[in-house]
């Protein structure tokens, strides 16, 4: 996955929409909310058990939900001058130090 030509992807679909106004990082970051409370839904009554077997339209109505939380994402970091992976890299770094493997 090459996340900046997502994010040119994405910046040219709000460009074709006129949508650059509302392209805040704040606007941006409400949206993915609004966007993971619907993945959430997707798992609201399921058991863990069940969680871990989802039929086949579960588990594409999964993906539309993960791909619109990606992408809102994406642009949050594109509109904000994040270097998504740059600052993943460093985070997992961090992490390692933080949670050592068990010996």
């Amino acid at each position: 996955m090459d996340i900046s030509a997502l994010q040119r992807r994405l910046r040219q679909f709000a460009a074709d929409r006129d949508w650059q106004p509302y392209q805040t990082p704040k606007n941006l970051a409400m949206a993915m909310t609004v966007e993971a409370a619907e993945l959430l839904e997707i798992f609201q009554w399921l058991t863990p058990e069940q969680s871990t077997q989802l039929s086949d339209a579960q588990r594409e109505h999964l993906g539309e939900e993960l791909s619109d939380v990606l992408l809102y994402l994406l642009q949050i970091a594109d509109h904000s001058g994040v270097d998504l992976e740059a600052a993943v890299e460093r985070k997992l770094a961090l992490n390692a130090i933080k949670h050592p493997p068990r010996s």
